[in-house]
């Protein structure tokens, strides 16, 4: 299964992966976490590795070289991708846990985050799943790679929904844009300080039939260690993740 982990810009998308990777990972599956988000560079840490994989962008020489590498010979030119055909240094492994970049943004003037995008998207496209292995994307913020076509082999979509008015926006945005796509489409809601902002936030989704299967609170544990860069142990949080990875498994 290949699940798109998206929504605003800080709502908590890398953090939900996270969390969803380290309980799959507890349970025996095999996890493939795939960043994808051009921008935030600390996902590697919160799953606790010590230093990011090089990214796939280089494996095809770079952004400017995209288009003519594409057309040589490497693993990306496959028909299909299995996990263990990743070469060493472009992913790296932990016990059933395993993390791929796919690029980032790393400095002024180098251009837009497109060659990533149709990366991402062809990556995903031939990314063949086992028996026992399950892929978390944790997607760029908003929705352009929607219109990339990204997730166009995604089995099934996360919007990750914090209170606040622009986060539901763009939750009703991806609902539409996925029911278009016929994607199986669920909502997380993270940051939750209280029984009424849940009850709010689930009365306004609810309007726009967007159903809610999980509850992240707002945990002083998540909180410490996405300060301090590191990987969250076990707490709230975790115990919430659990249940949104029982209704997953429960729909594969």
């Amino acid at each position: 299964m290949k699940i798109s982990v998206c929504g605003k810009g800080g709502s908590g998308k890398s953090t939900l992966t996270g969390l969803l990777a380290k309980e799959a990972e507890a349970r025996g599956l095999k996890v493939l976490v795939v960043d994808s988000d051009e921008s935030n560079s600390g996902l590697y840490r919160t799953l606790g590795f010590e230093e990011p994989p090089t990214p796939l962008m280089e494996l095809v020489g770079g952004k400017k070289k995209l288009k003519q590498k594409m057309g040589q010979t490497n693993i990306l030119n496959e028909t299909s991708i299995r996990i263990q055909d990743i070469p060493d240094g472009y992913i790296l492994g932990r016990n059933g846990l395993q993390l791929v970049s796919i690029g980032k943004i790393l400095q002024s003037l180098e251009g837009c985050a497109c060659p990533m995008g149709v990366l991402n998207r062809e990556f995903l496209k031939k990314l063949q799943l086992q028996e026992n292995e399950i892929a978390l994307i944790d997607m760029e913020a908003g929705v352009e790679h929607f219109g990339r076509g990204v997730d166009a082999s995604i089995d099934a979509i996360l919007i990750i929904v914090e209170p606040s008015y622009e986060s539901m926006a763009i939750a009703r945005r991806i609902k539409e844009i996925s029911a278009g796509m016929g994607k199986p489409f669920w909502a997380v809601l993270n940051k939750v300080k209280s029984d009424g902002v849940e009850a709010k936030l689930k009365t306004d989704l609810g309007k726009s039939s967007i159903d809610v299967i999980g509850v992240i609170p707002d945990d002083p544990v998540v909180f410490e260690a996405s300060f301090e860069g590191r990987s969250f142990g076990s707490g709230a949080a975790a115990i919430a993740a659990e249940e949104v990875l029982n209704f997953l498994l429960a729909e594969q």
